[in-house]
C-alpha cells in the first residue's frame, strides 16, 4: 500500500504529502491527529518481494528490534523515534518531523554563487554531529549509521544539526555478529570500501567516521570525494582538500584525510578519535602516543610554553631577537 495525501494511517496519522524517495522506502510528512499541531516524519520500508516467507517475517522480526532501540535513542542532534506499526506488506517508523534544509541544498547553493561554506561554519556543525555519533556508538549494542551524506542531514532554521536517516542503521552485536533491519547501500562518494559487500562486509564505528570524513569534504570543497573503489584502483585519485580550497586549516586537511583512508585500519579507531584530531587537533605521534598540532598563534603560543622543548627553543629565539633588536638600536 503506498499512502496519499489525505489517507490516516495506524488510525493516528494523516499523510500530508511526500518528502522524499529513496532504494528503500519513501518519507512522508503527517500532522499526528492524537496530539495536536504535532507535525511527524513517516518512513515507509520496502520489503524484498522476491522474499521467502520465512525471510520476510524475519525481516519484519528485525524491523521490530531496530525500531524499539532507535526509540530508545535520546540526543539533540536525533530525530526523535515514537512509533512504529506494519502498513500492509511494509513497516512504518515514525519520527520527529525536521524543518529547515538539508547540506545537500547548501552545498548547491553555495556552489551556484560561487563561494565555499566557511570552515569555522562546516566545523561546528561537524562537532554536533560528531557528538551525536558518540552517543550512537556508545549505544549497547553500538548503533551504527552506515549511510552519513549531505541528504541525510539537515539544518534546522535555528541553526542545529539532525542526523536524519535510520536507514541503513546496524546494530552491532557481540562476536562480530550483526543485526541489520533496513538494508541498502550507501551512496558511493561517502561509502568505503568494506561496505560495498553489503550484509557480508565487516562495516563497525569506522565506517561512519569514513561517511562523514567524505561529507565534510564535500561540504569543505563544493566537490564530492572520488568514491572509494576508483581511490583502490588509481590511487593518487582523491585530490588534498587544500588542493580545492588553499583557505582551510592544514589540521582540518590532515583530519579528514587521516578519516577517508580505505582501510578500516588506517582511520581514527573511533569517532572520538577523529574528533580529537578535528576538533582539538590530538593526532597520533610517532610513537602512537598522542601528538598536539596546533593551528592559531595562541595554540602556537600554549604548545611554547607548555611543552619543555618547545619552551627552551621559545626562549632561545626571544634572547636572540632582542639581542638583535638591541644591537639595531646601537648602531
Amino acid at each position: 500500500m503506498i499512502p496519499a495525501a489525505g489517507d490516516v494511517l495506524n488510525q493516528r496519522y494523516r499523510v500530508l504529502g511526500t518528502q522524499g524517495k529513496g532504494g528503500m522506502g519513501t518519507i512522508f510528512l503527517a500532522e499526528d491527529l492524537r496530539l495536536e499541531g504535532r507535525q511527524c516524519a513517516l518512513k515507509q520500508v520496502s520489503g524484498d518481494p522476491r522474499a521467502t516467507p520465512e525471510a520476510q517475517r524475519q525481516a519484519r522480526a528485525q524491523f521490530y528490534q531496530e525500531a524499539s532501540v532507535l526509540a530508545r535513542l535520546d540526543h539533540p542532534a536525533l530525530p526523535k523515534v515514537s512509533d512504529f506499526f506494519s502498513l500492509g506488506e511494509t513497516e512504518v517508523l515514525v519520527m520527529d518531523y525536521v524543518a529547515g534544509v538539508d547540506l545537500r541544498q547548501r552545498i548547491e547553493t553555495a556552489r551556484a554563487a560561487g563561494t565555499l561554506i566557511p570552515e569555522l561554519l562546516v566545523l561546528d556543525w561537524a562537532r554536533q554531529l560528531l557528538d551525536a555519533l558518540v552517543y550512537l556508538h556508545g549505544q549497547q549494542p553500538p548503533v551504527v549509521h552506515r549511510d552519513i551524506k549531505p541528504a541525510n542531514i539537515r539544518l534546522t532554521p535555528g541553526g542545529a544539526i539532525k542526523l536524519v536517516d535510520f536507514g541503513l542503521v546496524k546494530l552491532m552485536v557481540p562476536n562480530d555478529g550483526t543485526i541489520t533491519v533496513v538494508q541498502g547501500r550507501g551512496t558511493i562518494h561517502y561509502t568505503p570500501l568494506e561496505q560495498y559487500g553489503g550484509d557480508t562486509g565487516h562495516t563497525d564505528g569506522r565506517t561512519d567516521v569514513y561517511g562523514l570524513a567524505a561529507t565534510l569534504y564535500h561540504l569543505l570543497t563544493n566537490t564530492p570525494p572520488t568514491e572509494a573503489k576508483v581511490r583502490f584502483l588509481q590511487t593518487d585519485s582523491l585530490v588534498p582538500v587544500r588542493d580545492i580550497n588553499p583557505a582551510l586549516s592544514a589540521r582540518t586537511e590532515r583530519a579528514l584525510h587521516w578519516a577517508l583512508h580505505l582501510h578500516p585500519e588506517d582511520r581514527p579507531p573511533t569517532v572520538a578519535d577523529f574528533q580529537g584530531a578535528l576538533l582539538n587537533g590530538i593526532f597520533p605521534g610517532p610513537q602512537g602516543q598522542p601528538e598536539f598540532v596546533p593551528v592559531t598563534a595562541w595554540e602556537w603560543a600554549q604548545l611554547a610554553f607548555t611543552d619543555p622543548l618547545e619552551r627552551h627553543l621559545s626562549i632561545a629565539a626571544l634572547v636572540i631577537i632582542g639581542i638583535g633588536v638591541i644591537a639595531t638600536l646601537a648602531t
